[in-house]
């Protein structure tokens, strides 16, 4: 048996007296402070040097003092939607995105390389493609694939995180033929003839997976690849350091299986689970959350269990959202609802009734239409004027969903970056429509609360590039998507990736802002987010993240 290790306790030891160009408390008031004090891990005092050096003195602290000159500070971003552990397993496959690869040949050079200096019948994994950012505007296949290996699976996956393309041998090796069914939540693609292109998506995804792999068969995508315990973690703490090196200090884990929940107590154990993380378990876990009396939120400081993430559509990025009418691009794909509109309401119906925050992915019209209307009957039958239900990504509500929303409290949790990417692709997936993509400016207006995630892996945790791109709306290739009304100003922003994701996971009383007994987690800046162009907010250099009044990182 393993001995309990506590590991929310605080490591700060010697109270600290913070000074600074500019310290934004991102508060119900907005302040700008210039000192910050904190002591075992808390915010004891902020506002002006005097006003914090008579709250030391009161308080019998003698602080260090730590003058950061002319840097700001803002709280810690809070990355309420993101993968940690799949982020760190992506870090150690073959980067093939925009930045490394142009084309078809480009990938299966890159990939080629990979199994040449990989161990005989080692899989080979790439990432990061895009298919309307290739040369060919289209995916590779397998026969492209092929040339990479024949004797090992390859897996080169969408940018998206839904699917991908894999090799001959991959199919192969899994019985997978022209005649396979597809299965529930996924799809095997075929080409004209009806032969598999090697383009898969979703539940297909689970020929990957392995015997010891996680299943979660139509609840959702299934990028829960296996490999060692240790090889995990060491994923795991890359990760951490690179949310830190953006500046997050507090994550919602929106994909929680065993897989990950078993490395985070592995990384506490070994005193190295440096942020905080609120889990989210995926709905095919329900049941057994359930049984188990998982009917709130539970945990310390540093981990906790938030609620339960569902599925309602695929993803824009790889057109398995779900478009009833087919894409622009291509009239013969609709994209997918993973569950049927009865099933989807009983089962928030059950987490609902049960005291369960839901946070369901959701892009389309149509299936946040399913969302939307899931949610209210759940409300009429069992009012809660706090329930928090969430719909992740949210891309294309209709101005009428969005009402809806703020009638009910859903929370919208976004991923700007997601446009700052691909935005283009939006528009030429399903035409003008896409322009509105993620409408910002729009849930402003109505009165719902907006929250600004990465989505990591499927956008790096750069909040900076997130704030950006939500006020400017311009994409990495110059192009603006949308009109101005539906920007938001940095201000906003900001409070939409501290405050609000603090509240989108339920921690708002100890996270999200610079207030007297929230934790001390802040993030240094080169510059003022507030203050510089919106179009130069990312070249703010993040210098230091501290988290528990403790540097965490330092560039």
């Amino acid at each position: 048996m393993r001995k309990l290790t506590p590991f929310d306790r605080s490591a700060q030891t010697t109270p600290r007296l913070i000074t600074a160009r500019a310290i934004h408390t991102v508060d119900a008031d907005a302040t700008t402070a210039t000192a910050l004090l904190t002591d075992r891990g808390r915010i004891v005092a902020i506002g002006s040097l005097a006003e914090c050096e008579q709250a030391a003195e009161r308080a019998g602290l003698r602080p260090e003092r730590v003058d950061l000159g002319d840097a700001v500070v803002v709280p810690g971003f809070v990355d309420a939607h993101a993968h940690p552990l799949m982020f760190g397993q992506m870090m150690t496959w073959v980067d093939c995105g925009p930045e490394k690869a142009g084309s078809i040949p480009e990938i299966v050079a890159l990939l080629s390389a990979a199994a040449a200096e990989a161990p005989a019948g080692r899989p080979v994994r790439g990432y990061g493609y895009e298919q309307r950012n290739l040369a060919e505007k289209r995916h590779p296949t397998r026969f492209e694939l092929d040339e990479v290996a024949r004797d090992r699976e390859v897996y080169l996956m969408n940018a998206s995180g839904h699917g991908g393309v894999v090799n001959s041998y991959t199919l192969d090796l899994n019985g997978v033929d022209r005649d396979t069914p597809n299965p529930d939540g996924g799809e095997f693609f075929r080409d004209a003839g009806g032969e598999l292109t090697g383009e898969l998506s979703d539940a297909a995804c689970n020929i990957l997976t392995g015997v010891h792999g996680v299943k979660i068969g139509h609840h959702g995508p299934n990028f829960h690849l296996a490999d060692e315990p240790e090889e995990h973690l060491r994923q795991l703490d890359a990760a951490t350091q690179r949310f830190l090196a953006g500046g997050v200090t507090s994550i919602g884990d929106c994909q929680v299986t065993r897989r990950e929940f078993d490395m985070y107590l592995r990384l506490a154990e070994a005193g190295r689970l440096e942020l905080r993380v609120s889990m989210y378990l995926l709905s095919h876990l329900l049941d057994e959350a359930l049984e188990m009396g998982l009917v709130g939120q539970f945990g310390n400081a540093h981990l906790s269990f938030a609620g339960i993430k569902f599925y309602a559509d695929g993803t824009l990025g790889g057109w398995t959202a779900y478009f009833p009418d087919g894409y622009v691009g291509d009239p013969c794909r609709t994209g997918q609802l993973y569950h049927e509109p009865a099933d989807y309401a009983a089962l928030i119906a059950k987490a609902h009734a049960a005291g369960l925050q839901t946070a369901t992915h959701a892009q389309s019209p149509t299936a946040i239409e399913m969302v939307v209307s899931a949610i209210e009957a759940a409300l009429a039958a069992h009012p809660d004027a706090d329930a928090r239900h969430r719909i992740e990504h949210c891309g294309l509500p209709t101005p009428e969903q969005i009402e809806r929303m703020a009638a009910s409290g859903i929370r919208p949790v976004n991923q700007t970056q997601h446009y700052f990417n691909w935005g283009e692709g939006v528009e030429e997936a399903i035409g003008t429509p896409g322009e509105r993509f993620n409408p910002l400016g729009e849930f402003e207006r109505a009165g719902v609360p907006m929250t600004i995630s990465s989505d990591a892996p499927v956008a790096e945790p750069i909040p900076l590039e997130a704030i950006q791109t939500a006020v400017t709306r311009v994409t990495r290739r110059g192009h603006k998507l949308g009109s101005d009304d539906l920007r938001i100003s940095a201000a906003a922003a900001l409070r939409a990736h501290t405050y609000e994701g603090a509240v989108s996971i339920g921690r708002e009383d100890d996270l999200g802002s610079l207030e007297v007994g929230k934790y001390a987690d802040f993030v240094v800046l080169s510059d003022d987010p507030l203050s510089v162009a919106g179009v130069d907010i990312a070249q703010i250099a993040v210098r230091e993240t501290w988290v528990d009044g403790e540097r965490r990182y330092r560039a």
